[in-house]
């Protein structure tokens, strides 16, 4: 019973941990400027995945449920619950990638095609609200500095 709800929750603590990582991947990889997905990060993503879920089975047999666990069980076990969650993550995650995208360049950073998607997405009322309020006070602000001269 207690393993199986120190499961449960790693479940959770893994699926957060995937995501987590996998956009931080993605900024890294924008922020190189690399076209193509890097293995090493790949590797790192699970790497801290393993660690993060390792803890989290651990607090939870150890200090919630006062039992103790063996390493290498654990492990297979957390290897074989975190790969195809990764992999179902990263693919997710492309998807998402390439749909939300603004636009695609080429290899000399020319603009080949605007995303329709991206461009039909309709701004909420607020952003509208704020913005005549942003100019609403520019206006004001610059009637009050040409007082001033």
């Amino acid at each position: 019973m207690h393993s199986g709800l120190a499961y449960f929750i790693t479940f959770f603590v893994i699926v957060i941990s995937v995501f987590v990582t996998l956009f931080f991947k993605y900024e890294l990889e924008q922020m190189f400027r690399e076209k193509k997905s890097v293995i090493a990060f790949h590797i790192c993503n699970l790497i801290i995945t393993f660690m993060v879920s390792v803890g989290a089975y651990a607090v939870m047999t150890v200090y919630l449920f006062g039992k103790s666990f063996k390493l290498f069980p654990i492990t297979v076990i957390l290897l074989f619950m975190i790969l195809p969650i990764y992999i179902l993550g990263h693919f997710a995650f492309e998807k998402y990638k390439f749909v939300y995208q603004k636009y695609r360049t080429t290899g000399n950073e020319k603009v080949v095609v605007l995303n329709e998607k991206y461009l039909k997405k309709k701004r909420s009322a607020k952003f509208k609200q704020y913005n005549a309020l942003a100019k609403e006070d520019r206006s004001h602000n610059a009637a009050k500095s040409r007082r001033r001269l």
